[in-house]
């Protein structure tokens, strides 16, 4: 050959990684390009996306615990349905009665609550006293009533 060196291929670094990380190993692999003899010139451009996915930080071990944890201990969310229902004024005010009751007694309670508590009750009642309970019921026109005027 004609006694000139052949050129060597010096590495730019990255224009401002986003993070420290990213800064070490763009200086990494700066440093090593530079120290070794190159043969071969790379052809492929040194990219964000490269940097980033050559250091992507591992995950927390404690924070992946507490994830499966966390998982594994929550029961599913019961969907809730709204639906709304008729009833007599006087059965209507023994809700608001037995409302004021527990209130004046020191216990928080809402009308749901107590809608809920009742059907509790009425599960654990025997099918034969719960069909006398629904026969002394007064029965009701079915649907909405008529707006009074």
């Amino acid at each position: 050959m004609n006694g000139k060196a052949a050129p060597q291929s010096v590495a730019k670094p990255a224009a401002k990684p986003a993070t420290k990380a990213a800064t070490k190993a763009a200086t990494k692999v700066a440093t090593k390009v530079t120290t070794k003899p190159v043969v071969k010139v790379a052809t492929k451009p040194v990219t964000k996306a490269l940097v980033k996915s050559a250091v992507k930080p591992a995950a927390k071990p404690a924070t992946a615990a507490k994830a499966v944890q966390g998982t594994m201990h929550k029961a599913k969310k019961e969907k809730l349905i709204r639906d709304s229902f008729t009833m007599p004024e006087s059965e209507y005010a023994v809700l608001g009665q037995v409302k004021k009751a527990c209130i004046s007694a020191g216990v928080e309670v809402k009308k749901s609550q107590l809608l809920r508590i009742g059907l509790l009750l009425l599960s654990q009642t025997d099918v034969t006293r719960l069909a006398n309970l629904i026969a002394s019921l007064a029965p009701l026109k079915a649907g909405r009533p008529k707006k009074e005027k």
